[in-house]
């Protein structure tokens, strides 16, 4: 007997825009993107979350905000 699970990770950038600040590692430009994530089984939805990540525009890191 064979057990299967499809299973699939999607991610879709939905906006990008010029975030404030500089990056503390080369001094570049911040931008805030959001991204859609969704979650399938076997083809049907069972997750979906918007998040906002932050990325430095010239080295292309990802930033974590501390609050």
């Amino acid at each position: 007997m064979c057990l299967v699970f499809v299973c699939d990770k999607d991610e879709r950038v939905l906006s990008r825009q010029v975030a404030p600040g500089s990056c503390p590692y080369c001094g570049g430009m911040v931008q805030a993107v959001d991204v859609e994530k969704q979650w399938r089984l076997c083809f049907l939805p069972l997750y979906f979350i918007n998040k906002r990540k932050f990325y430095c525009s010239m080295c292309l890191r990802r930033l974590v905000t501390q609050y």
